[in-house]
C-alpha cells in the first residue's frame, strides 16, 4: 500500500478529480505521503481522506493538498519564488510546497510537532524549507513579501498582518468558516484584494499563540 504503484493510482485519481497542474501532480508523485502518517495508518496513506496525526492535528487529504497547491501557483509558468505556510503540521504540505517554490517558510505553533517534522524533512533531504516555532497569526514579515501564503487551518478572517506580507500578484489560499468551511482565494491586485469562495472543506481551527509541550 506504500508502493510507487499505489502513488500512481493516487495521481490518476487526482486527475479525474480535476487537478491538471503537472507541477503539482509531479510533486505529489515524488513526495511519499506514507512517511508523514503514523505507522499504523500507513496502509491508508494514499486514500483520499484526511488522517489524524499527533497533538490533535490532521494531515489533509491528497485532493485538498493538491487543490490548495494548484490554486497557489495557478497561472505561474515557473516555480514560485517565496511561499509562506501557516501550520506546518506533519510537513506533508510543506514538502509538496518545496517542490513548487524556491523558498518555503513554514510556521507551526506546537513545538514538539515542529521538532518531529524538522527531523523528518531533514532525513528526506528537503533543504529549501525554513521552519519557525511561532504564532501563525503574525506571519513572518522579516522574510516577506511572499508570492503565496497558504493556511492549513480554518479561520473566520485573515489577519491584516498576513495580507500585508503578500506581494502584488500574490495569492492567499485558506479555509474560511467555522462548522461549515469553504476554501477561499485572495488575490492581491494593483487595485486591492479580491476574494473568491470555492470548495467546501473541513479543517481544524487556526489558534493564536504557541505551545511548547
Amino acid at each position: 500500500m506504500t508502493s510507487q504503484r499505489t502513488r500512481i493510482r493516487m495521481i490518476e485519481r487526482l486527475r479525474e478529480q480535476g487537478i491538471i497542474d503537472e507541477f503539482v501532480l509531479n510533486a505529489m508523485n515524488i513526495v511519499p505521503r506514507h512517511l508523514f502518517v503514523e505507522a499504523a495508518l500507513a496502509s491508508r496513506a494514499y486514500e483520499d481522506v484526511s488522517l489524524p496525526i499527533n497533538f490533535g492535528q490532521t494531515i489533509s487529504s491528497p485532493w485538498t493538498v493538491a487543490r490548495m497547491t494548484a490554486l497557489l501557483r495557478e497561472k505561474a509558468k515557473h516555480p514560485l519564488e517565496k511561499v509562506l505556510e501557516i501550520g506546518t503540521g506533519c510537513g506533508y504540505q510543506t514538502a509538496i510546497l518545496s517542490r513548487i517554490a524556491r523558498e518555503v517558510y513554514s510556521i507551526e505553533r506546537i513545538g514538539p510537532l515542529l521538532t518531529r517534522t524538522r527531523i523528518r524533512l531533514l532525513k528526506m533531504g528537503v533543504r529549501n524549507v525554513f521552519l519557525r516555532h511561532a504564532d501563525g497569526m503574525l506571519g513572518l514579515p522579516e522574510a516577506g513579501p511572499y508570492n503565496g501564503i497558504i493556511l492549513t487551518a480554518f479561520i473566520r478572517e485573515i489577519p491584516e498582518a498576513l495580507l500585508g506580507q503578500l506581494s502584488i500578484g500574490g495569492r492567499v489560499v485558506f479555509p474560511r468558516g467555522d462548522r461549515k468551511q469553504h476554501l477561499c482565494l485572495i488575490e492581491h491586485t494593483t487595485e486591492g484584494f479580491v476574494e473568491s469562495v470555492l470548495d467546501e472543506v473541513m479543517f481544524v481551527p487556526m489558534l493564536p499563540g504557541t505551545v511548547n509541550r
